[in-house]
């Protein structure tokens, strides 16, 4: 039981006070500015001596002042002393005697020089009941808070609260506007980092495409003229999809290009990479990637397979899609790993080389199976009259009706490549 002193009123100049703060309160502030204003009307309306307003802190059920009158920054635990008690219940505290309560602190008063007599504490609940904190008046200068007074502060604190949950509304809108325009401009530069269009090559048909899961994604493609008749050719695809994987395809493709200004060969260029990623990814990050070169004087693609696959060729002549898997781990592993030879895709006229990220390959249906080599495959096989631009369109269609109805879950990314016929 809470004494009160008996017939005290709400009087109209409170009430006009309490207008007056809601209105204050409905016009834009910084989270600063909102907190000063909030104890400042708690302390004129209630003719208290000080106030704190303690904000409630979900991911660490911590309450702490961010402004306070005459003290710095307390934080305590959710379920600590009165301020604890209050924001558990959701219900008023009254203390008339702060030095006869057993759940008064009084650390505070001691490191302040300040003494507490009495103090009122109110939860503030916002609009989705959600608990935004707890407003504290301390010492009401004529005596103990009175019953009425607890109505009026119920009052205050349910329109603080929701400014309160206005203004935290605000700033976040405002930090994720501005998350927002930085991935924009990532996913640009991204973007531009794929090849405008495709290299000329004669007797070849090429053709490339990809498209993020999230605003930046972690594949790659790349063709990068060697000579007059040899290409370089990367698809990567980079654990997991947003930002940091982005920055790690981007690396790649850069040292890649620098690799081949400096004259370095398919196993050099693919070793130092490798190397480069090791010393530069977290441990549990990695990229798989095709990098080969395609020379269309022999009509060859030599390459290596750092955890990628599979990879189709497909012999125009049979109608035959031979896949094959990795030929080594993903660049970034393990550091001066051993190469064996080079694997050789060796093409016929009408022949094709199609290289896919996972992304494509395992994209599900609504009952979660995947499309699976094998109906890229009939695609290919059904299709493989049309330019390669065109089957790309056809398969990444195919792939969106499978898949109708699911959010696509990865990064999607292909590459093909088609030795024409002669006279073509």
């Amino acid at each position: 039981m809470h004494s009160r002193r008996a017939g005290s009123t709400i009087h109209a100049g409170m009430l006009e006070r309490l207008l007056e703060v809601t209105r204050q309160l409905a016009t834009p502030f910084d989270l600063t500015s909102m907190l000063t204003e909030v104890i400042d009307a708690g302390c004129q309306i209630l003719d208290a001596d000080r106030g704190s307003v303690f904000l409630y802190d979900a991911k660490s059920d911590e309450l702490h002042t961010a402004v306070a009158t005459g003290i710095g920054e307390i934080r305590l635990p959710a379920t600590r002393g009165i301020v604890g008690e209050c924001a558990q219940t959701r219900r008023t505290v009254n203390v008339p005697d702060c030095g006869a309560d057993p759940r008064f602190d009084r650390d505070v008063d001691r490191a302040s020089g300040y003494r507490t007599r009495c103090l009122l504490a109110i939860p503030l609940i916002g609009y989705d009941e959600a608990l935004v904190g707890v407003l504290q008046v301390l010492n009401k200068r004529d005596g103990v808070f009175t019953e009425d007074d607890e109505k009026v502060a119920a009052a205050l604190a349910a329109q603080c609260a929701v400014a309160l949950q206005r203004v935290h509304l605000i700033a976040d809108m405002v930090v994720k506007k501005k998350m927002e325009r930085e991935l924009a401009i990532a996913r640009d530069v991204q973007m531009r980092v794929f090849p405008r269009e495709m290299p000329r090559v004669a007797g070849y048909d090429l053709a490339g495409w990809s498209r993020p899961a999230d605003q930046t994604g972690g594949d790659i493609y790349d063709l990068i003229t060697l000579d007059e008749h040899r290409l370089m050719l990367l698809l990567g695809d980079a654990t997991g999809h947003g930002i940091g994987p982005a920055l790690s395809v981007t690396q790649v493709r850069a040292m890649l290009r620098v690799a081949v200004r400096l004259g370095a060969d398919l196993d050099a260029a693919f070793t130092q990479i490798n190397n480069q990623l090791v010393q530069d990814l977290a441990a549990n990050r990695f990229v798989t990637a095709f990098l080969g070169v395609l020379d269309a004087t022999d009509h060859t693609i030599t390459y290596h397979a750092g955890g990628h696959g599979p990879l189709l060729l497909f012999h125009a002549a049979t109608g035959e899609c031979e896949w094959r898997g990795a030929t080594t781990v993903p660049l970034g592993m393990m550091e001066n790993l051993h190469l064996d030879e080079p694997q050789v895709f060796e093409l016929a006229p009408g022949d094709l080389v199609c290289l896919v990220s996972d992304g494509i390959l395992e994209y599900p249906n609504g009952a979660d199976d995947l499309f699976g080599d094998a109906r890229l495959g009939e695609i290919i096989r059904a299709h493989q009259g049309a330019s390669m631009a065109r089957l790309i369109e056809v398969a990444v269609r195919a792939v969106e009706a499978y898949g109708a109805g699911v959010t696509q879950p990865d990064d999607m990314t292909m590459l093909m490549i088609r030795r024409l016929h002669p006279g073509d």
